[in-house]
C-alpha cells in the first residue's frame, strides 16, 4: 500500500496551495483502498481454524458413536422364547407334583424296642388303609429303627411305638403328639388323646376286611350261650 506524502507547494513557483479539504479526500481514498487487504489478512486465521474444527467434529462423532448391536435372527429368538416357556412350564408342573410336607413330632433319641414290642410290631398291618368318609391312613415301618412306625394321613404324620395292652388290641403311640393307633381284628382307628376325638375310623387292611366278612357268616358265640 502506498501512501502519498502531501505537502504544500510554494506559491512562488506559480502553484496555488492545496486546500485542507482536498488533502483529507486523498487520505480517505487511500484508507478505503487499503481496507480489503487488511480484512483479507485478518480473515485467513479464522478460516483455517474453522477448517480444523470441521475436520475434528466427524472424528469425535465417530469415536463417541456406540458400536452397533448385532442383529438377531427372528427365528432363533422365537425358538429361544419357546424353550424358555417350556422350561418354565416343566418347573411349575414339578413344583405342583412335589409332595407337601406335613407336620411331624420332634424326633430325638429313642429307646430300642424289646422282644415283646418287636413281636407286637410284627403283627401291625402295613400299607395304605382306606377309612370311612373317603379318608385313608398309611402305615409304614421305620427302616432306621426296628419296632417304630410312621403313621400318616392328610395333614399329619406321626412316629409311633408299640405298646402292650391287656385287651388283645394292638396299640401304637406317639406320646409327644398324643396320637394312638389301635388295630383290632376287623378294623383300625386313629385317635387324638389330647383332644379326645377320633381322627379316622373304620380303617381296614385286606386281612381285616376278610375277617369282617367271616364274622357275618360265622359270628362269634355269645357269652350268654
Amino acid at each position: 500500500m502506498m501512501w502519498f506524502a502531501l505537502r504544500p507547494i510554494p506559491a512562488s513557483q506559480g502553484y496555488r496551495p492545496l486546500s485542507w479539504q482536498l488533502c483529507a479526500a486523498v487520505l480517505l481514498t487511500n484508507l478505503l483502498l487499503g481496507m480489503p487487504t487488511i480484512a483479507q489478512t485478518a480473515a485467513q486465521p479464522s478460516v483455517k481454524n474453522s477448517a480444523q474444527n470441521s475436520a475434528q467434529k466427524p472424528a469425535q462423532k465417530s469415536a463417541q458413536r456406540p458400536a452397533q448391536r448385532p442383529t438377531q435372527n427372528p427365528a432363533s429368538s422365537s425358538a429361544a422364547a419357546r424353550l424358555q416357556a417350556q422350561a418354565n412350564a416343566e418347573a411349575s408342573a414339578a413344583k405342583r407334583a412335589a409332595p407337601k410336607s406335613v407336620p411331624t413330632a420332634a424326633e430325638g433319641p429313642v429307646p430300642e424296642a424289646s422282644a415283646d414290642e418287636l413281636a407286637i410290631a410284627q403283627q401291625i398291618h402295613r400299607g395304605l388303609l382306606p377309612c370311612e368318609m373317603g379318608a385313608s391312613i398309611r402305615v409304614e415301618a421305620d427302616t432306621t429303627q426296628p419296632g417304630y412306625f410312621h403313621v400318616q394321613g392328610k395333614g399329619f404324620r406321626y412316629r409311633m411305638f408299640p405298646v402292650r395292652t391287656n385287651t388283645g388290641a394292638l396299640r401304637l403311640e406317639d406320646k409327644k403328639a398324643g396320637a394312638v393307633w389301635l388295630q383290632l381284628a376287623n378294623k383300625s382307628m386313629l385317635m387324638d388323646e389330647k383332644k379326645g376325638r377320633r381322627v379316622a375310623d373304620e380303617c381296614a387292611h385286606p386281612d381285616q376286611v376278610a375277617f369282617s366278612e367271616k364274622m357275618k357268616t360265622n359270628p362269634l358265640p355269645s357269652l350268654f350261650d
